[in-house]
């Protein structure tokens, strides 16, 4: 039996991805990336903005017709919005299978019950502030790999489930529960079992990663902590942490683990959602943008080549013309190496929803999403163009999807693309043989979200 996986969403959707695709390959399925040789179609969801879940509609549409020709074709939806719409999602006649981010344990057997005994199935989290608790979910992840497929030598490792912020915008902490910290020891065995496979670089996952405490004994150990730890790991050679919430406890002490570790790579996502005062209040943000400006400047003091990274919502409920305008100087002050920019869009049962008023209009919306990506546009064009005539090491990912006119010859070799430790792409041509590997490449172009460059060898 095949099956085809469809991810939305963030890291912590591929990361359920990879586990689910490790166990279902363990129990006999195989995986296809084609719908049409598919005998099961499922689909990782995503409910953090209204655009995402509509993408999952519009899909299961497109499977409505494929199954009136083909009425054994399985069709699950896995994820938060399967914990958000739960048994409205079977409505429709075309779903089999419904199941919540921390029931993925279950997922095989529901499978199996839907294909074997034609049962529509669900299995979601009755109580969401059991999520991270599931011993169930606890033993998944450790045994189960989480190594990218499409990414060879790279694999996501959560460092802890759910949220405890409650944003007024935000719906995570409604689909995937309150924070839980994983136990150091659990994910300390798993990267070690990681760096046995082959990966080489290990990205910590939590929703507000830096959040992460664990308590062994007498011992409460924080994500410096467990930086540390993984650095110890033979084999591991770059550890990343997304995303961090800007906060100042403990965030000197993160920073200097970067500074300190030649493992831990020199970049730092940290979301800043509004630069105006009165719309962080408005969104529950427990920060000023004063607050915020300052963990950056701390951040640069300890790791003075640390690369940033920040999301913005634009358009979010009363925010006016000043309100934006604050939000583009502080992207200016900030000086991301890139930031990513959503339109803000009402997410049912969140704060904001019940009692903010969307009343921005989506053209407005528009023009600011615009007009920040211009602004930051030109900041990366001028960061990019500081790596003209180095040389870099990148990990190599594999075959570039989108060829870029832009990239160096390269004989006979195809375009491959890789990243730097602090997540600049890298295209330049060579064998596939370097996917997975790291590689010396001397940069001869740039633009504002790309370099280009040559091949001077594999390390």
């Amino acid at each position: 039996m095949k099956v085809h996986l469809q991810t939305y969403g963030c890291q912590m959707n591929k990361l359920d991805t990879a586990l689910v695709a490790a166990a279902l390959k363990d129990a006999g399925f195989e995986l296809t990336e084609k719908v049409k040789e598919a005998d099961v179609v499922l689909i990782n969801t995503c409910s953090v903005r209204e655009h995402a879940e509509q993408r999952v509609f519009s899909h299961l549409g497109h499977l409505k017709h494929i199954k009136e020709a083909r009425p054994g074709l399985v069709v699950g939806v896995i994820g938060c919005m399967a914990q958000r719409l739960g048994h409205k999602l079977l409505d429709n006649g075309t779903v089999d299978i419904v199941c919540g981010p921390g029931q993925i344990p279950n997922l095989t057997e529901l499978v199996k019950a839907a294909i074997e005994k034609n049962q529509r199935c669900i299995s979601v989290a009755d109580n969401i502030r059991s999520i991270g608790c599931n011993p169930e979910l606890e033993d998944f992840e450790s045994v189960q790999t989480s190594a990218d497929a499409c990414l060879p030598g790279q694999a996501f490792v959560r460092a802890m489930h759910g949220c405890d912020n409650f944003c007024s915008y935000c719906v995570v902490p409604y689909v995937r529960g309150p924070e839980v910290s994983r136990p150091v020891n659990k994910i300390i065995e798993q990267v070690k079992r990681l760096a046995g496979e082959g990966v080489r670089l290990v990205t910590l996952l939590g929703q507000a990663v830096n959040k992460y405490k664990y308590v062994a004994g007498e011992k409460t150990y924080t994500l410096a902590d467990l930086l540390y730890k993984v650095s110890d790991v033979e084999g591991i050679e770059w550890i990343r942490f997304v995303t961090s919430y800007p906060q100042k406890e403990g965030f000197a002490e993160l920073m200097q683990v970067m500074a300190d570790s030649p493992k831990v790579c020199n970049y730092l996502h940290i979301p800043a959602q509004s630069g105006s005062d009165r719309i962080l209040k408005a969104m529950n943000r427990r920060y000023t943008a004063q607050q915020y400006l300052e963990l950056i400047d701390t951040a640069r003091q300890i790791v003075p080549d640390i690369a940033v990274a920040g999301d913005f919502i634009v358009g979010f409920a009363g925010e006016t013309d000043e309100d934006f305008e604050q939000t583009v100087e502080l992207l200016k002050q900030a000086f991301y190496k890139n930031c990513f920019v959503f339109k803000y869009s009402p997410r049912p049962g969140t704060a904001a929803d019940e009692r903010l008023q969307d009343n921005v209009p989506a053209e407005v919306k528009k023009q600011r999403n615009y007009r920040l990506l211009e602004v930051q546009q030109i900041i990366s064009g001028a960061l990019a163009a500081e790596f003209e005539d180095r040389q870099v090491t990148v990990l190599v990912e594999g075959l570039s999807k989108k060829p870029h006119l832009d990239a160096a010859g390269g004989g006979d070799n195809p375009q491959l693309v890789g990243r730097t430790a602090d997540d600049w792409i890298v295209v330049f041509n060579g064998p596939v043989s370097l996917a997975g590997q790291f590689a010396q490449v001397k940069i001869c172009k740039t633009s504002p979200l790309t370099l280009f460059g040559s091949l001077v060898s594999n390390t």
